[in-house]
């Protein structure tokens, strides 16, 4: 009797072992297998920051601008890599572009009073901006001023690097992240150096397949284009929602985005704008 109880004992022993080493091993192997073929859906990425990323949001529903600026940053600086982290550089991107496009107080905003004599183009020179970019940030409809108009203006310090492997144009101001652009279309030579070092050379208005000039009246819901020192990498129109034709074809090569992403672009750069191309 004895032999048979060390026998079952023993059968107990090797046998819990092998059954362990099937589960940690091969079973793992098989998951993993399964995984690579498709049959197996893999477990959801924990979202981190979630809460964090919904309170910011909101504070931009509110209207609370600056605070919803203040907590995206502080977000992105928590969760660079975070599932929702291009999410809050969309969301940032907006923010920041509302503040600067508007009325509404800042830090980087300053106030001027026309002057006789001032135009607009004068002031822009002045201030180190740009005409349109006044205009917008004042909602003006036409390039017409008052003496003793006050003006919000602003002269942020942009530089555009595009991105070519994630397909985005990415908004710098001062070297810091102001907001991102996504490529809806691109017709570029296959054969690109790893980095080109570029600049804004002109801002372009179509209307009808013509071209038309700032402050005519054909300007305003004009199709634009950002055309570059490397001809490769014009910035073109592409029909969207609010576009849903555009007034003239697209140039041999380029990126294309969507037209209000253009127009919203063409009034934040100028003829200073640095512009790297990376992969």
């Amino acid at each position: 009797m004895k032999w048979l109880f060390a026998l079952l004992l023993a059968l107990i022993i090797f046998g819990g072992a092998a059954l362990t080493s099937y589960f940690i091993v091969f079973k793992q192997e098989i998951a993993v297998r399964q995984e690579q073929r498709g049959e197996v859906t893999p477990e959801p990425t924990p979202d981190f920051g979630g809460p964090e990323f919904e309170a910011a949001a909101k504070l931009r529903q509110e209207g609370k601008l600056p605070e919803a600026r203040n907590a995206l940053t502080a977000f992105l600086q928590k969760f660079p890599t975070g599932t929702r982290a291009d999410e809050a550089k969309d969301l940032l991107g907006e923010v920041n572009v509302d503040i600067l496009l508007s009325r509404t107080p800042s830090p980087e905003k300053q106030e001027y009073t026309v002057k006789p004599g001032d135009v607009l183009q004068k002031i822009a020179n002045k201030l180190k901006t740009t005409p349109e970019l006044i205009m917008r940030m004042n909602n003006l409809s036409g390039t017409m001023l008052h003496i003793g108009d006050r003006l919000y203006v602003s002269h942020p310090q942009f530089a555009l690097v595009i991105q070519r492997k994630p397909k985005l144009v990415v908004l710098l101001n001062g070297g810091a992240f102001f907001k991102q652009y996504h490529v809806r279309e691109e017709k570029v030579p296959a054969k690109q150096p790893p980095k080109i070092t570029a600049k804004v050379v002109d801002i372009m208005a179509w209307r009808d397949g013509k071209r038309v000039g700032f402050g005519t009246r054909e300007y305003n819901g004009s199709t634009r284009w950002i055309r570059l020192t490397s001809p490769a990498y014009t910035l073109y129109a592409v029909p969207d929602s609010a576009h849903p034709t555009v007034g003239m074809a697209p140039p041999p090569s380029g990126l294309g985005l969507s037209a209000s992403d253009v127009e919203e672009l063409s009034s934040l750069v100028n003829k200073q704008t640095t512009v790297t191309i990376t992969d």
